[in-house]
């Protein structure tokens, strides 16, 4: 039973807990320009409630820069399960910004999985399915995505203004689609190191979309890392992440 709970957090942990759906026709190559954050290592407290059932864990991401890559790596812990999730996400910094060449996941009880960009070969593969998608720049994996938008962000703060949206083409673990993030509003949030004005952004639904509601925070003040982040499929069901720790490296 608690089980359920878990098993679908991952890197941003809980960005990765969207599945897999209808594809989305379109493919947006959008060139912005881009900030990337400085290296951290971030701790958050995870809280699930699920069938009237609250559990807790933490998360671990490593997130690390340099003048040509990045990589981010998470582990996920559950209070009851012990390490319920293990993923990497690699690659390169390009025109578009962070460009995936491999994300691999490991989820409790299940066999590893990993998506391949092959740049060179401009194609995008996977292990889990015979889908093949053409790269023409920008395309994210389901971890990435949350640095790149806090790197778009960074780059034009004054553009992330109520009512915007921003949008990007996203691996999941058997295909990809495009993601759209609108802009809510500044919101304060309680964190582990106090209260902190972010930008609270949501991912649009497709209509008759079966996807997980996604929330997402990003915090001007802390470089604009994700602060916190949150999925739920119903009404008083759901995963929430909030930032605990922050060590600068």
């Amino acid at each position: 039973m608690h089980t359920a709970i878990f098993k679908h957090m991952t890197a941003g942990a809980l960005l990765l807990a969207l599945g897999a759906g209808a594809l989305a026709a379109e493919h947006p190559a959008i060139k912005r320009p881009v900030d990337v954050p400085p290296p951290a290592e971030l701790t958050y407290k995870i809280e699930a409630r699920q069938k009237g059932i609250t559990l807790g864990g933490e998360a671990l991401l490593d997130w690390r820069t340099d003048a040509g890559g990045y990589s981010i790596s998470n582990t996920a812990r559950a209070s009851l399960l012990g390490k319920i999730l293990e993923t990497r996400s690699e690659g390169a910094l390009d025109d578009f910004g962070l460009a995936p060449a491999q994300f691999r996941e490991k989820r409790f009880r299940k066999a590893p999985t990993t998506v391949t960009f092959d740049r060179s070969g401009k194609a995008m593969n996977f292990s889990e399915s015979d889908e093949t998608y053409a790269l023409s720049g920008g395309e994210q994996d389901r971890s990435s995505i949350q640095f790149q938008l806090a790197a778009v962000a960074r780059a034009a703060p004054d553009k992330f203004t109520a009512g915007s949206e921003w949008k990007f083409f996203v691996a999941g673990r058997r295909d990809a689609r495009q993601w759209v993030f609108k802009v809510v509003k500044r919101e304060t949030i309680k964190t582990g190191v106090g209260s902190l004005q972010a930008v609270h952004l949501v991912k649009v639904q497709p209509p008759d979309s079966g996807d997980q509601h996604i929330d997402l925070w990003l915090a001007p003040s802390l470089e604009w890392y994700p602060v916190k982040l949150r999925f739920s499929d119903d009404p008083g069901e759901y995963v929430e992440q909030t930032l605990e720790k922050l060590a600068r490296k």
